[in-house]
């Protein structure tokens, strides 16, 4: 487009005559013109359109674009007003490249508030980008923005004829080597990511480790997981072994809800309808157990010296299935107690078949 408007500018220019220096201020005013007619006309009747539109993106894009549009066509017209007034190659070497060096700039901030725009976009709708949320949104920006001054750097030096291969080739020996002595914090910092995206658990939820440690998740950032265990200490994790271990999440599928097991034996001589009617209404009295799904008792199994039941309960939040345990097995002794059901011990019963024979002195 702009290579579209420097050719028009410059077949303009001969409609002034031959003085050199009316053809340059002419191309200079009429860069000045075009630059104005696109910040005060063209933007605003594309933001108006956009406006009438659901594309809230789009206004945000078109306020960013105006300053470097508007700079880089007042820029094209200073640079047909140097080639006009045909200065030494060097000197028209130096002025063009300095104009290229800072429309590269201009464009380079253009991008690095356009990316910041981009991405908190997409981080409000993580239904649609789940990779990008609030917590990965700062390593997506920092990432963007570092491709993007690299990349503006390498055009500037291009502009100024600067040989980057040296400096590449140092660049790629230096990474080799960072690469190898951060291994661990990279794998870290991946394993976040990946974290944050995939959403395993998030903060808040009760998560049991192949250690056998539970507890909440209070923190999950870019290097590690902090978790709460229930004596009230905080352990930090590597995400990178977060990342490769197997991980129960109590609080997580489609409701926080979380089934409490309790087992229990008792006699053989025991009532076993009497057994299921005490467990029911044991559970059904406690608070803590909710009504939906609803209390069961299960007979198991015939073990060695008890018949085995297990009483099935719900609860609102992990974190209280310690305390519901601790109540309801108070009460199944006291109950069990007061309607003389017996919890049987392991026992085993010795016979001497006879005695060993010994010789008579």
């Amino acid at each position: 487009m702009f290579d579209k408007m420097q050719s028009s500018l410059t077949s303009v220019l001969a409609f002034f005559g031959d003085n050199l220096i009316v053809q340059a201020a002419a191309a200079i005013l009429l860069s000045l013109l075009a630059a104005t007619l696109f910040k005060r006309v063209i933007i605003v009747a594309l933001k108006n359109i956009v406006a009438r539109t659901n594309i809230n993106l789009g206004s945000d894009i078109l306020d960013l674009l105006r300053t470097p549009i508007y700079y880089s066509v007042l820029f094209i017209g200073l640079s047909i007003a140097l080639t006009t007034l045909k200065p030494s190659e060097n000197i028209l070497y130096i002025e063009s490249a300095v104009l290229k060096s800072v429309g590269v700039i201009i464009w380079t901030v253009f991008l690095l508030r356009a990316n910041s725009v981009f991405l908190k976009r997409f981080a409000s709708h993580p239904t649609h980008f789940s990779a990008i949320n609030s917590k990965t949104l700062p390593l997506f920006q920092n990432i963007l923005s570092i491709v993007i001054i690299v990349i503006s750097v390498y055009v500037v030096f291009s502009v100024w004829n600067v040989d980057m291969t040296a400096w590449l080739a140092s660049a790629g020996i230096v990474g080799i080597a960072v690469g190898f002595a951060a291994k661990d914090t990279l794998a870290n910092l991946f394993s976040g990511v990946f974290i944050m995206a995939d959403a395993p658990y998030k903060v808040g939820d009760y998560v049991i480790l192949d250690s056998t440690d539970r507890g909440e998740i209070t923190h999950i950032g870019i290097r590690s997981t902090r978790m709460l265990t229930r004596d009230d200490v905080e352990i930090t994790i590597p995400n990178s072994v977060m990342g490769n271990s197997k991980i129960i999440n109590e609080s997580g599928g489609l409701l926080e809800k979380s089934r409490c097991r309790l087992p229990i034996g008792v006699s053989y001589n025991a009532d076993i309808d009497l057994v299921r009617s005490v467990l029911i209404g044991i559970a059904q009295d406690e608070e803590l157990v909710c009504k939906d799904p609803e209390p069961r008792v299960r007979f198991r199994r015939f073990s060695g010296s008890a018949l085995d039941f297990e009483l099935l309960v719900w609860i609102e939040k992990p974190a209280l299935k310690g305390r519901l345990i601790d109540i309801l097995n108070s009460q199944i002794f006291h109950q069990f107690k007061a309607n003389d059901i017996e919890i049987p011990y392991s026992k085993q019963d010795l016979y001497i078949k006879e005695f060993p024979y010994r010789e008579k002195e």
